[in-house]
C-alpha cells in the first residue's frame, strides 16, 4: 500500500529528521509552559502535578524524542537494514505528540487513556528498533532495547502514581534519569573517539575497554544506591569513584584541538556536566548542596548539552553537509552551557538569588534552542544535498 504523498516529504525520510524537529520545538514550548507555571502565570487542570509534569516532559518528552531520532538513524547504519520512514514514522511521531497533548485534557478524558497513550510510545519504539537488529543478527545491540524498556518501566512507575495506585513517581523519575545517563555513557564510548578522529585529522584515539566498562558500571552503582534510598558515606564514595573513572575515560579521548571544533567541544562539555553531576551527588549525600543541583547537572547540563550537540552533528552528517557548525550554532552551544551554569553552579554561590537564577537559565536555554530550530528546521525538512536517500 502506497503512503500518502505528504509522508514522502523529506521530514519523514529518516527518524532523526522528524524526531529532532519535534525535540527542538518541545525544548522551547515545554520550557515556556514550565516558566509560566513556575511563576504562577498559568494554572490549569492537568494530569500531572506541576513538578512531575516538568520532569516527565523534559525526560520522556524532549529527551526521548532525541533518543528515538538517534536510534532510528543509528540502527540503520549499524545493521544496513531500513528503519521507519514515511507514514509509519509519521504515526510514531503522532503517538509521541499525543502523549504531550492529552494530559491537558484531564477531566475530559479518562486518566487511564492518557496513561496508556503516553506509555505505549517507548514499547512501540523498542519494537521498531529491535526489528532491524534481529534481522541483521546483531544481537549485541539488543541491550539498547533493554534500556528503552527500562525507560518504559520508569514511565510506568510515574503513571502508577498519577492513577492513584501507589507512590512510585519519584522512583520512576530516578530510573528514567539513570537510564538516560547510562545510555549516554554507552553511546559516548561508541562515538566520542570516532567523532574526535574524524573532526581532528591525524588524531588517533586509543580506546580502553576496561575504562568504558568501569564508567558505566560505576554510574549504575550510584543510581542503584539512590533508587534504594542509600545516602551518606556509601553514596558519596560511589559517586566520587564514578566521577574519577569518567574523568579518566574522557581524558583519554581528549586532545587540545577539541576546543577549536564546536561540534566536538560541546560533546566534551556535556560529558563534563555528567561528571559534575556525580561530584555534586557526593556533596548532596552529606547535604552540602541540594540534590536538585546534582539532578540538574545530569539533566540540563549532561542531557541538555549532549543532546543539542548530538542533534547538530547527526543532522549535518545525515543530510550530506560538511561537519562544521555555523556561527549561530556555536553560539547556541555556549548559551546552553551558560544555562546550566545559572541553574547548577551559581545557586551554590548565590542561594538567595535562586528564583532569579532559574529565570535567567530559562532565557539562555530558550535562546540556545531558538537558534537550533532556526538553523536546523530547514535542514531537517529538506532533501539531502548530495542526492542520496535519507
Amino acid at each position: 500500500m502506497k503512503s500518502h504523498p505528504i509522508f514522502d516529504y523529506p521530514l519523514f525520510a529518516l527518524g532523526f529528521r522528524a524526531f529532532f524537529a519535534l525535540a527542538g520545538l518541545a525544548a522551547l514550548i515545554l520550557i515556556v509552559f514550565w516558566n509560566a507555571i513556575f511563576n504562577g502565570a498559568l494554572t490549569s487542570e492537568h494530569y500531572y502535578p506541576n513538578n512531575y509534569w516538568h520532569a516527565h516532559e523534559m525526560l520522556l518528552g524532549y529527551a526521548v524524542a532525541v533518543i528515538a531520532g538517534f536510534l532510528l538513524t543509528a540502527v540503520k547504519n549499524w545493521t544496513g537494514k531500513p528503519t521507519l520512514t514515511g507514514d509509519q514514522l509519521a504515526s510514531l511521531c503522532l503517538l509521541w505528540l499525543y502523549g504531550r497533548i492529552l494530559p491537558f485534557y484531564a477531566g475530559e478524558l479518562p486518566d487511564a487513556l492518557i496513561a496508556l497513550v503516553d506509555f505505549s510510545f517507548l514499547p512501540a519504539l523498542a519494537y521498531q528498533v529491535s526489528k532491524p537488529i534481529i534481522e541483521a543478527k546483531q544481537y549485541r545491540n539488543l541491550f539498547f532495547i533493554g534500556l528503552l524498556l527500562l525507560l518504559a518501566l520508569g514511565n510506568g512507575l510515574i503513571h502508577v502514581q498519577m492513577l492513584g495506585l501507589a507512590n512510585t513517581a519519584t522512583a520512576g523519575i530516578q530510573l528514567v534519569v539513570a537510564t538516560i545517563i547510562v545510555l549516554i555513557l554507552i553511546i559516548a564510548g561508541r562515538v566520542f573517539p570516532f567523532f574526535t578522529e574524524r573532526g581532528i585529522p591525524g588524531t588517533l584515539i586509543i580506546r580502553n575497554p576496561m575504562l568504558d566498562n568501569a564508567s558505566v558500571a560505576s554510574a549504575v552503582i550510584v543510581f542503584a544506591l539512590q533508587l534504594f534510598g542509600v545516602s551518606g558515606t556509601l553514596l558519596a564514595l560511589a559517586a566520587l569513584i564514578a566521577a574519577a573513572v569518567n574523568i579518566a575515560r574522557l581524558s583519554g579521548w581528549y586532545v587540545k584541538r577539541v576546543i577549536y571544533v564546536p561540534l566536538l567541544w560541546v560533546l566534551y562539555a556535556g560529558y563534563s556536566w555528567v561528571i559534575l553531576g556525580f561530584m555534586l551527588t557526593a556533596l548532596s549525600a552529606y547535604s552540602v548542596v541540594l540534590p536538585s543541583l546534582a539532578l540538574h547537572a545530569f539533566t540540563l547540563g549532561g542531557i541538555g548539552v549532549l543532546t543539542l550537540g548530538m542533534m547538530a552533528r547527526v543532522s549535518l552528517g545525515h543530510t550530506g553537509r560538511a561537519m562544521q557548525a555555523s556561527n549561530a550554532i556555536a553560539i547556541a552551544f555556549v548559551l546552553i552551557n551558560v544555562a546550566a551554569l545559572f541553574r547548577v553552579l551559581l545557586p551554590i554561590a548565590m542561594p538567595g538569588w535562586y528564583e532569579n537564577l532559574i529565570y535567567v537559565s530559562t532565557l539562555f536555554w530558550l535562546a540556545a534552542f531558538s537558534l537550533f530550530v532556526f538553523v536546523y528546521a530547514p535542514i531537517l525538512a529538506s532533501a539531502r544535498i548530495d542526492g542520496q536517500e535519507g
